[in-house]
């Protein structure tokens, strides 16, 4: 058969289920087996319109990169996604493990499947846009940590950077389009959304002013540099204790990725 992509997929699912939920999963994730017990106590508030698991790396140990996305995951499960759900509003339910109200999809569908932008049909970044659709009809959204879902992620850089160009793209399409729904969500969303925005354009205008001194003065940026390790250090010595687990610590070596590869590419994007 012809495949029409994940949105298409979802849109046929759905139509034809009769259930009261929808749980959403990606082919190459593994839900625990309490997963959906985990997940349904939320939706029985019929204010709650979906709600997402913590996603862990399948194939952790496969390579440096694996351990370092897995930690990742973990920070942007239980610290963004954290913070977000205490606020009644998880900006973006993860497509490899969110449970959905069918009764509020049924009446997004539309707007769901004939997503354009720029003139052109969106086939990337589904789940984002479909939570930003279920927050602009009303409902709230949640993060379960205890719903445990490990997927595949990449473990070579080149798929890593493609994904991480779809991710870019998506959340940059879709703040755009949530912007008009901040108003209507408490307050710490939007100092979220500014930060999640404004960071990455801060860290790199200090990394090419720190570049342009040392081009043009010979000086090391010896400030700027400190303060980058410093506050690098800190975060990831909070997660190391709170999780008690020092893998995180390693966590710091991501900054030379999110500052050499990840700011160029979300440039791009």
């Amino acid at each position: 058969p012809q495949n029409v992509g994940k949105r298409k997929a979802q849109i046929a699912a759905i139509r034809r289920s009769a259930g009261d939920m929808v749980l959403n999963v990606d082919s190459d994730t593994i839900l625990a087996s309490d997963v959906i017990r985990k997940l349904v106590p939320k939706m029985q508030d019929p204010a709650v319109g979906a709600a997402m698991g913590q996603l862990t790396a399948r194939n952790r140990n496969d390579s440096w990169l694996t351990r370092l996305i897995d930690m990742e995951y973990w920070l942007a499960c239980n610290e963004e996604r954290a913070a977000q759900a205490r606020f009644g509003a998880v900006m973006c339910c993860c497509g490899p493990c969110a449970i959905y109200r069918r009764s509020a999809l049924a009446s997004l569908l539309d707007q769901y499947e004939s997503q354009y932008f720029r003139g052109k049909p969106s086939d990337f970044g589904e789940d984002r846009h479909l939570t930003i659709l279920m927050l602009k009809a009303g409902f709230r959204t949640e993060y379960v940590p205890s719903a445990i879902a490990a997927t595949v992620v990449p473990n070579k850089l080149g798929p890593y950077l493609r994904q991480q160009l779809r991710w870019a793209r998506s959340t940059y399409r879709d703040t755009l389009l949530g912007l008009r729904l901040l108003p209507n969500l408490n307050r710490f969303l939007t100092l979220d959304v500014v930060g999640q925005n404004l960071g990455p354009l801060l860290l790199a205008l200090s990394v090419l002013t720190g570049l342009a001194q040392l081009a043009l003065t010979g000086t090391v940026p010896w400030l700027a540099a400190l303060m980058i390790v410093a506050m690098t250090m800190i975060h990831c010595s909070v997660v190391a204790l709170r999780t008690r687990q020092l893998r995180f610590l390693g966590f710091s070596l991501h900054a030379f990725i999110n500052i050499f590869l990840l700011l160029p590419l979300k440039a791009y994007a």
